[in-house]
């Protein structure tokens, strides 16, 4: 983890008291402090809620007999640590949350955890939480085939059937996910990735549609950049604002933004390329139920398995993610509701069963949500809205009226939806810890 390898830190003693340690009390203090440090940035840099993050560096000083006030802002934890032994000491760690795994998350949580029991002392979870540092990612190749399990599963729900697209999806979204991993040992930069996928995503899809020039067919294009949609951060972000943490918060909401932003600007300038373009608006492709449904399974296992959950832990978030999407497809096909009251029913459903599972699986719940809700994202409306901003940009007051009104369509549904999907998860997570935690 980069912030532990490199820290900007800075310690600054305080109190009467600081001056008296011996050697040996500011060797303890010493590895005290970097146990709540290690604790607070493992979960804050990999998906975990701003709540859980300061709830769990709080539980490790306390086991270690300190009071501790912890504050996260993007790109840095304030942590201050106080006893009547050793006064007070404050620590800035450079620290920022780009990252989802919920691996790492769900062991950092469990060390958490046997240290406040008395099962650890400070160096024993110390050399635990250097071990969750260091434990290597998802291979590159897994990393490949989920991605390009995640994006052929979103493509059967959006109504894909034909077996050249299906394949061309498949290696588009694995090559993309290949791109990523080469690219994240050579750069730092975090929305170099997500362009360079969306950008091959284009030029595969552009390449594919000169040669079959079917208009559904632009699924091809368009499923593998949803792979890249950061969900989690945006869940995080909102459950900051519902919190009014309004800094970390919309900084949250603004990373995600700008990924969502060049993950477009790829799609379009790959599709650019042989003079391709999406539709601005088009019909939906109705779905069969079990397809719909098995297909959604799909993807919340690929998803969990891209965000690094441990595999034992997977059936659960299948279950209720496809238990969800049966949800959205009844309420769309029998019961006629349009796509984000769809979206709410099943987001709520899946708040309400995954609030009290993610602390009893020791997993992040934005991460967890997201996975269980991915299959319902509005990426094809966002794509679409992104298309036609770029027709006006060229057109001008030329643009069609048809062209306006289907940009804007797309974007007032993707807006909604995503406002939908948020709410429907976050008001079932706030109650129920309202009302079931102190």
């Amino acid at each position: 983890m980069r912030a532990l390898a490199r820290p900007v830190e800075r310690l600054i003693a305080a109190g009467p008291e600081a001056s008296l340690l011996s050697a040996a009390a500011s060797r303890e203090d010493l590895t005290t402090d970097q146990v709540v440090s290690n604790a607070a940035v493992l979960l804050f840099e990999n998906g975990q809620t701003t709540e859980r993050t300061i709830e769990g560096a709080r539980r490790v000083a306390t086991a270690l007999g300190y009071d501790a006030a912890v504050f996260l802002r993007w790109g840095e934890i304030f942590i201050r640590l106080e006893s009547d032994a050793a006064g007070s000491e404050e620590r800035v760690i450079a620290a920022a949350p780009v990252g989802v795994d919920m691996g790492k998350v769900a062991t950092t949580v469990a060390t958490i955890e046997e240290l406040s029991r008395g099962e650890l002392d400070a160096r024993a979870a110390q050399t635990a939480l250097l071990a969750v540092t260091h434990r290597p990612p998802l291979s590159d190749t897994h990393f490949a085939l989920f991605a390009a399990a995640g994006a052929v599963a979103l493509s059967v729900i959006f109504g894909v059937v034909h077996a050249v697209a299906v394949v061309g999806i498949a290696v588009s979204a694995g090559a993309g996910g290949y791109l990523r991993r080469w690219l994240g040992r050579k750069s730092h930069n975090p929305l170099l990735q997500p362009f360079c996928a969306a950008l091959l995503a284009g030029v595969v899809g552009s390449l594919v549609l000169y040669v079959w020039p079917n208009e559904p067919q632009r699924l091809i294009a368009v499923c593998p950049c949803m792979v890249l949609v950061p969900g989690p951060h945006i869940l995080n972000g909102a459950l900051d604002l519902a919190r009014a943490r309004i800094a970390l918060g919309a900084a949250r909401i603004g990373y995600a933004l700008l990924i969502v932003l060049v993950i477009c600007a790829g799609l379009l300038l790959g599709l650019s390329l042989d003079g391709v373009t999406l539709p601005v608006a088009g019909p939906s492709v109705p779905v069969p139920l079990l397809f719909d449904v098995l297909a959604a399974g799909v993807a919340v296992a690929a998803y969990g398995t891209f965000f690094s959950m441990p595999a034992r832990m997977l059936p659960l978030p299948i279950v209720v993610g496809m238990v969800a999407h049966g949800v959205r497809w009844a309420a769309i096909a029998i019961m006629g509701v349009n796509v984000e009251v769809a979206a709410l029913a099943a987001c709520l459903i899946v708040g309400v069963v995954l609030t009290p599972l993610a602390d009893r699986m020791r997993l992040p719940f934005a991460a967890l949500a997201f996975a269980s809700v991915v299959a319902l994202i509005p990426g094809v409306y966002v794509f679409r809205m992104a298309e036609g901003f770029l027709q006006l940009a060229v057109t001008g007051a030329a643009t069609p009226p048809e062209v306006i009104s289907g940009t804007l369509a797309d974007g007032v549904s993707a807006f909604l939806i995503t406002l939908a999907m948020a709410f429907g998860l976050i008001l079932p997570k706030v109650c129920i810890e309202r009302f079931t935690r102190h």
